[in-house]
């Protein structure tokens, strides 16, 4: 389990290929710590209970998508209900727009491409465990175009003046440090706004809060943010 700054991270993939080639270049950023490997949503799923017993859950899961018979969408969905402060990064093929905009639903905090660079891995988990959130922009738009109004139970009317302006912060990728600075707030305080706008928003991640706010008009995907 990781220690101190280290990151841990968990790998979910059916691949054994996969795995091995992940947890090959992971070991050797001296940020990251590999706290297990799972070939299937159901053996992830047992193996962070014995991490949370033993009091040494992981930081980050990169989630495989196509799996059976538990796939990565619904491994995300009880990750994220049983432990909120487990991010999870899906892996995911290209074109697999519909697969990305169901594990962002089920509260996936972003996803990479299985193609993508060592580096772009790396940046991905440590950007997730930060609590930031890129998106390209194109992509965005198309995952914007298919989210569904029923994802939120609620408006932008039901939330405050300063939830508003941590939401726009937040969907402009900004880390909880990063909007408290702004905003001349504490971390603690700025982190307790997500949580409020995850909470009356009906949404499990900030990935789903970004691409809501993208919907509703609140922060411009096609502009660089500040």
């Amino acid at each position: 389990m990781a220690d101190g700054d280290l990151i841990g991270v968990l790998i979910v993939d059916d691949h054994a290929v996969v795995r091995r080639g992940l947890l090959a270049f992971l070991e050797t950023e001296p940020d990251l710590e590999v706290v297990g490997a799972a070939a299937g949503g159901a053996e992830a799923l047992a193996q962070l209970d014995t991490l949370a017993a033993a009091g040494g859950l992981p930081d980050v899961v990169l989630m495989d998508l196509r799996m059976e018979p538990l796939d990565g969408i619904e491994t995300t969905r009880r990750i994220r209900s049983r432990y909120s402060e487990v991010e999870v990064v899906a892996l995911t093929s290209y074109g697999e727009t519909a697969r990305v905009q169901a594990a962002l639903e089920a509260g996936a905090s972003g996803y990479l491409l299985k193609d993508a660079d060592a580096d772009e891995v790396t940046a991905a988990i440590r950007a997730a465990h930060r609590g930031e959130m890129q998106l390209d922009p194109a992509v965005a738009r198309r995952l914007m175009s298919n989210l569904h109004p029923s994802t939120a139970s609620a408006t932008a009317e039901d939330l405050t003046a300063r939830e508003l302006e941590v939401l726009r912060l937040l969907a402009e990728g900004r880390a909880n440090k990063e909007i408290a600075a702004a905003l001349s707030l504490s971390e603690r305080t700025a982190r307790t706004h997500v949580s409020s706008i995850l909470a009356k928003l009906g949404l499990n991640s900030r990935t789903q809060a970004a691409l809501w706010a993208v919907r509703e008009g609140l922060v411009d995907v096609t502009a660089p943010s500040s």
